[in-house]
């Protein structure tokens, strides 16, 4: 019985070590950060679609292919505004600035229509699908229009996207990028609107890719961690606020307390993320130039890459017990029904 106690542990310490070891190995492979160069560049001098370029990601990303050479069209919902007249003021005469509400068919056609009348001789090369939008709120807090206009945008915005410029994706033979998140895997508490669009937006881009690699097309999803700080994506909320919208019935399970905890924890979580978008610039450069683009950019620090690449891996009943780990969550429990 000793002997084989013995050899229950050994295999039991040989089976610890070999997954943590494939763990780690899955995480570096995961979370290298792509080199500008390591690959000779593709795809300069062609064309290049990016949505949602008033600010954040896209606004620097236009800039940056602009200087790389592309024939750069970016997408803003407010032609007019700040962020598109600096795109204009900053870039060269390759980049072209389109109204682009991706929620419109009738702007994604007429998008379309420009691009074809403009584009070099080489073809649209790449279609980056970055334009989203950011929220949170618990379940019961949200309707079925905060729910409809989160998908509309960063689920349905991009697929409407892809179909009309995918032909000319594929005639180039080019690349289609798509914007997704952490939290397209990982769930956790008042992220479920955004949750469901980025996870249907990886649903559909992994079939895509699978779809489009008969035509030699490649497909990458790029998934930013915590990136609020850098761009302002994430909008802030009062306490008071979410509270006077709720019912009264909610008002019972929901207490004021647990509100000011929520949104405070929410925004000292956002205000810690990084500062600057630069990772995550180099990702997209690297899925629109490199010869060799990777199917997912998984893009925060060294330790949460460590963790976000073993978390998907969980059995479902360990990754939802992380959560009761977090002091947030312990003191979430004691405070719902509690009085107001």
């Amino acid at each position: 019985m000793a002997t084989d106690a013995s050899a229950g542990q050994i295999v039991a310490v040989f089976t610890a070590f070999v997954c943590v070891a494939l763990l780690l190995l899955v995480a570096s492979r995961r979370r290298r950060r792509p080199s500008r160069e390591e690959d000779e560049e593709e795809g300069a001098g062609r064309g290049v679609l990016v949505t949602g370029c008033d600010s954040g990601f896209g606004h620097h990303l236009a800039l940056q292919l602009d200087a790389r050479g592309f024939a750069v069209f970016a997408g803003c919902l407010f032609p007019e505004g700040r962020g598109a007249l600096t795109l204009a003021q900053e870039g060269s005469c390759r980049l072209r600035v389109l109204k682009l509400d991706v929620t419109s068919d009738k702007d994604v056609e007429e998008a379309k229509r420009v691009v074809q009348i403009n584009l070099p001789e080489n073809g649209l090369w790449a279609v980056v699908n970055n334009a989203g939008i950011s929220d949170w709120a618990e379940t019961e807090w949200s309707t079925i229009n905060h729910y409809t206009k989160m998908v509309d945008v960063n689920l349905f915005g991009a697929i409407r996207t892809t179909i009309a410029f995918l032909p000319l994706v594929r005639a180039a033979k080019g690349r289609m990028v798509f914007m997704s998140s952490i939290f397209a895997f990982f769930h956790c508490l008042n992220m479920g609107a955004y949750s469901v669009s980025k996870r249907g937006l990886e649903a559909f881009a992994d079939c895509l890719r699978v779809e489009m690699a008969s035509f030699g097309v490649k497909v990458s999803i790029v998934q930013p961690g915590n990136f609020g700080r850098a761009t302002n994506i994430v909008k802030t909320k009062k306490s008071w606020n979410i509270w006077e919208n709720l019912t009264p019935e909610q008002k019972l399970v929901f207490s004021r307390e647990y509100m000011e905890l929520a949104n405070a924890y929410f925004n000292t979580v956002t205000g810690a993320g990084f500062t600057e978008v630069s990772m995550v610039v180099d990702a997209l450069l690297h899925a629109v130039s490199s010869p060799r683009p990777q199917y997912r950019y998984l893009l925060a620090s060294r330790l949460d890459s460590l963790f976000f690449s073993w978390y998907s891996l969980l059995p479902t009943a360990v990754s939802d017990g992380i959560f009761a780990l977090s002091p947030m969550y312990a003191r979430r429990r004691k405070m719902l029904y509690s009085k107001q």
